[in-house]
């Protein structure tokens, strides 16, 4: 394009560059000025963070008088509740994964330098299910105000015997031929779980020879684990910052308003555009019987 501009119109792009150059250097210090401020008020939530984890956990009455207490202590299922009353998070957890999700006694986000992006840390409760005290996942991302996810880490979970909740093992005897020994065929199939999450597909560093068909499902999966990116920001935004909302039911109803005034925004864009398409009809035909009009007053005056 620069090519087929004049000199004159090349210096005035080179103008235009340098706008655009002090225009990138104030977004810059936005940017840096912007996880500072997230920075400071992260030190200033956690307090908070720490006070609602012992109240959750027993730790910490909140108000009740000792001699009131109960033996139950803290708020039992409290992020498992949290969680399934967002119908985002809902989806994602199956019946079978409740009795693990149970044990989450805390949710936990930080933000990452280099490379940028932010890690989950879901802590859990001495449980049945796996050995891990905590599990993790990991968002490298590229892009501030637009980010693109560009991998995403997580935790290898240490499931006890029988207990994957990923996974299904299902053992048959098959009789073999002419003996009275039987045969022993294993099956392992995966289940819809939520755990999952912990288990991004991991592109192979050597791509010779690669089977389309795995590949295929490679990228499937790549797509998917995006996918459960974009909720692992609803926890980190949502859930985390307002549990007790979530607990309760309130933020439901606020969510539910907000979601009502983005369907009215868009039924009344919606409209707009109509509106807009009807008028532009109208005065097309309006322009185009204009046209006929002048045609037959012409072909009269011709005649």
């Amino acid at each position: 394009m620069m090519v087929s501009l004049s000199f004159e119109a090349r210096i005035r792009v080179e103008g235009l560059r340098h706008l655009q150059n002090q225009h990138d250097e104030l977004e810059a210090q936005f940017i840096a000025e912007k996880k500072a401020l997230e920075a400071k008020y992260q030190k200033l939530y956690q307090p908070l963070y720490t006070k609602r984890f012992e109240i959750v956990n027993g730790a910490e009455l909140a108000g009740i008088k000792e001699d009131q207490a109960t033996e139950e202590k803290g708020v039992p299922g409290f992020w498992l509740a949290a969680m399934k009353t967002h119908e985002v998070l809902a989806a994602e957890i199956e019946g079978q994964d409740e009795g693990a999700l149970k044990f989450i006694n805390d949710i936990k986000w930080s933000r990452l330098q280099n490379p940028e992006g932010f890690k989950l840390e879901f802590y859990f409760n001495p449980n049945p299910y796996f050995k891990n005290s905590v599990l993790t996942k990991t968002y490298h991302v590229i892009g501030e105000s637009d980010p693109i996810l560009s991998q995403s880490i997580g935790t290898e979970i240490e499931w006890y015997p029988g207990k994957c909740l990923t996974r299904k093992v299902t053992v048959k005897k098959k009789p073999r031929m002419g003996s009275n020994i039987a045969k022993t065929i294993t099956t392992i199939n995966k289940c819809e779980s939520f755990f999952t999450f912990f288990a991004p597909p991991r592109i192979p560093e050597d791509e010779d020879g690669r089977d389309d068909d795995a590949y295929d499902e490679l990228q499937d999966r790549m797509e998917q684990d995006y996918n459960v990116g974009f909720w692992g920001r609803y926890i980190r935004d949502k859930t985390i910052p307002h549990a007790v909302s979530w607990f309760t039911g309130e933020a439901t109803k606020d969510d539910e308003a907000e979601k009502e005034e983005e369907r009215k925004e868009g039924a009344k864009k919606d409209d707009n555009e109509v509106h807009d398409e009807e008028k532009e009809g109208a005065l097309k035909k309006e322009v185009e019987e204009k046209k006929e009009e002048k045609q037959s007053s012409d072909k009269a005056s011709c005649g």
